[in-house]
């Protein structure tokens, strides 16, 4: 089985962005696929439990109302009667205290112990009054308060669910237009996915590099095409016996093939070709491998151009770049006379590993 390296590029690009937007709670493709596709449903689902909410919250509503009435009709006579009772309970304790100083307390403490008593019996009904406006002034306003809610329900119930229900479908919309953000990149990533495991099937002596990337200082200069080349970023490097194959996939349909302001699969791969052959040539050389050198002179890694098209292939061929389905992949590498043995197979590998810059995303979301 081939020894793969790295997560494709699309997925990785994926869990940047999702990362970044504090989003990260998929699992998978599918789920974001599934997300964009029943969008219009959940959002009706949030309005559906927001009204449901709301429609509870009526009926609790009027309960309340009908118990804060009727506790407002019976605050004055149930203080009242607590007035009373109070009342009694004093009178009869300046009945026992009178009782009790006839014969033990001093005439003085018994003069006193009234006055206190006579005292709580002036000032009672003054509290108990003011309690009772207190209490009602709490009742009336809690009233006033459920009165004016459920006026606004039952008067303007489509309002009051989008008052609910917004900030809901805010987070829910926020989500989606994050996802739209990277919607090229979940097909782009299940079409790498499709050639991964395309390419697993093949033996150990290959080795797979997904998503290489490597930026240059300085710039490489291209002299033939007048190029500046900076960085340089392909789908697979795929290392075998018989040299390096430049993979780069595309999960387009017929419109994005024949639309003309998309960036040149081609000329990409041709870029990269270029940078990566400089940039290999230099790194052999630093590295002094003896394999690269023989007595009729340098060896030549032989670097190929392929572009993978997933459901639609144009029919044009191209100079320095193999047009392939993905079923013919596997076939046309096997095609090619190997050169190298697994060991310098796997030491050209360790170089491209090396020099590669490419940052892993940690994420929960995989293929």
């Amino acid at each position: 089985m081939c020894r793969i390296y790295n997560t494709i590029g699309a997925l990785n690009d994926i869990r940047f962005h999702l990362v970044r937007n504090n989003l990260d709670e998929f699992n998978s493709l599918d789920e974001l696929i599934h997300f964009e596709k029943s969008y219009h449903s959940k959002e009706q689902e949030v309005i559906l439990k927001h009204t449901l909410l709301l429609q509870q919250e009526k009926i609790v509503l009027e309960k309340d109302i009908a118990t804060l009435i009727e506790a407002i009709s019976k605050t004055e006579s149930e203080h009242e009667q607590q007035l009373k009772q109070r009342l009694d309970f004093l009178k009869q304790e300046i009945e026992n205290l009178s009782i009790a100083n006839s014969e033990i307390i001093p005439m003085i403490k018994e003069y006193w112990l009234n006055m206190v008593i006579w005292i709580k019996i002036w000032f009672t009904p003054l509290l108990f009054r003011c309690s009772i406006i207190i209490t009602k002034r709490k009742y009336k306003l809690l009233l006033s308060k459920n009165n004016n809610r459920y006026q606004h329900l039952s008067n303007n119930f489509t309002v009051a669910v989008n008052e609910s229900s917004s900030l809901q479908l805010q987070k829910l919309q926020l989500k989606r237009t994050v996802i739209k953000g990277v919607n090229n990149s979940i097909y782009g990533a299940l079409g790498e996915q499709k050639v991964v495991d395309v390419l697993e099937s093949l033996s150990d002596d290959y080795i797979l590099i997904n998503d290489f990337r490597c930026t240059f200082y300085p710039p490489i200069y291209n002299r033939k095409e007048n190029d500046h080349i900076k960085s340089v970023q392909i789908d697979h490097l795929l290392i075998s016996p018989s040299g390096i194959f430049l993979i780069e996939t595309k999960n387009w349909s017929n419109h994005s093939i024949a639309n003309k302001e998309l960036r040149s699969p081609v000329q990409q791969v041709k870029r990269t070709n270029y940078a990566l052959y400089r940039l290999l040539s230099n790194e052999i050389k630093k590295s002094n491998l003896s394999f690269t050198r023989n007595h009729w002179g340098d060896r030549k890694i032989p670097i190929r151009n392929l572009i993978v098209f997933i459901n639609n292939k144009p029919n044009e061929e191209f100079q320095f770049t193999k047009i392939l389905a993905l079923d013919e992949l596997n076939k046309y590498i096997k095609y090619f006379t190997p050169s190298f043995t697994n060991k310098e197979t796997e030491m050209i590998a360790d170089i491209l590993l090396k020099i590669s810059d490419r940052n892993e995303i940690s994420s929960k979301l995989n293929v």
